[in-house]
């Protein structure tokens, strides 16, 4: 390897938009980023889940007729 091109590696203290801060190594002394793994809800467990039930009858609902709601349930049930 070619000796001075590459940058030398120091402390960096990375900071959260949350607050929090934590140091590693860098090429830069310093990082801010938006998302960390004390408040991301992938990492803290906080994800908000969709609501899955139900989704079928509201598409049922919204797309079909009684006429043929009925229609399907005679011939699925008979």
């Amino acid at each position: 390897m070619k000796k001075g091109i590459h940058p030398t590696q120091q402390e960096c203290v990375i900071t959260c938009a949350c607050g929090n801060t934590f140091t590693t190594m860098s090429n830069k002394s310093s990082h801010f980023v938006e998302v960390c793994s004390s408040c991301s809800p992938a990492y803290t467990g906080k994800k908000v889940k969709t609501q899955k039930a139900g989704k079928v009858d509201q598409f049922i609902k919204k797309y079909t007729t009684k006429k043929t709601i009925c229609q399907l349930y005679f011939t699925k049930y008979r």
